[in-house]
């Protein structure tokens, strides 16, 4: 693999992302509890993101709106213990940042306090400016997040490609620079067109990670349940399933079911049993035998 590798076990760190620029694919994906950050990890993943994605894909809601930031911190310090050497990035949920540049540093402090993540990442271009430098004066790396940014879904009226005319491609440029002159690490670029992809990303001196944005990015990423199929729902244009594991779990849930019906489970390889040559012995005394009732007055 051209990205560093879980073998080598080394941490990798929000400047060692944006030194990446320009020298190989940053390989990206979601991850929302230990087992599937773990997987993550050590298929030498370079950045796993604790994305407000949760909402839908483990929480069961329409939009990321609704998930809080205690539910993130939980989903993160579960991804934390799972990883050794991807960098783990927290995603501020919706309400965490929007009104204050102070109460987005005291939610970004609280999430590395509690869940020990590596980075935070922020949705919004220039619009975020105060609060991406608030958040890394106060020594936290931001990687930032423009374009489809989800928690925008209701000025936005649905998840829509941006960037779709020339005023609006320049827009997501300001964007870029915005966020990348506040002092963002790297930048998430979100179902855009891909000749908006490109044009950003030459122009950029941090890196680029793409989700819907087109080949020429300097990263991707996905969400682990769409990479996996194990989405529900509608499956955005930018999404390729490299397994089918919805259907091999629903083929073990449906044997597991008939084998339990049909008495075939458990069997003797999954029962314990007394050791050979015990004699087994009445567990406990019969009852003393009922003297027979007499007739009744």
């Amino acid at each position: 693999m051209s990205h560093i590798t879980a073998g080598n076990k080394k941490k990798i760190t929000a400047p060692a992302i944006k030194a990446r620029k320009g020298v190989a694919p940053i390989v990206a994906l979601t991850a929302y509890d230990y087992p599937s950050a773990r997987l993550v990890d050590e298929a030498g993943f370079d950045v796993i993101l604790v994305g407000d994605s949760l909402a839908q894909t483990v929480l069961g809601y329409d939009t990321t709106l609704p998930v809080t930031l205690e539910e993130m911190i939980a989903a993160a310090r579960a991804v934390r213990r799972g990883v050794k050497s991807a960098l783990v990035v927290g995603d501020m949920p919706f309400g965490s940042y929007h009104d204050r540049a102070d109460r987005a540093v005291r939610a970004a402090i609280k999430y590395v306090k509690a869940a020990e993540v590596d980075a935070i990442k922020v949705e919004g271009g220039a619009n975020r400016v105060p609060i991406i430098k608030a958040i890394v004066a106060a020594e936290i790396p931001v990687m930032a997040h423009i374009g489809l940014t989800p928690q925008s879904v209701l000025r936005m009226g649905g998840f829509k490609v941006q960037g779709k005319s020339m005023d609006a491609a320049r827009e997501l440029l300001e964007d870029a620079l915005a966020v990348e002159r506040a002092g963002a690490f790297a930048v998430v670029l979100e179902g855009i067109p891909a000749e908006i992809g490109r044009v950003i990303t030459e122009r950029l001196t941090i890196p680029t990670i793409g989700i819907g944005a087109g080949p020429d990015c300097d990263g991707q990423i996905l969400v682990f349940t769409d990479l996996v199929g194990l989405s529900f729902g509608h499956k955005a244009k930018f999404v390729r399933e490299y397994a089918d594991v919805k259907m091999v779990i629903a083929g073990a849930l449906s044997r597991f079911a008939e084998d339990v019906a049909a008495r075939r489970f458990p069997g003797p390889q999954e029962s314990y049993h007394l050791p050979t040559g015990t004699v087994l012995e009445p567990l406990e005394e019969e009852p003393p035998s009922m003297p027979p009732l007499g007739p009744i007055n």
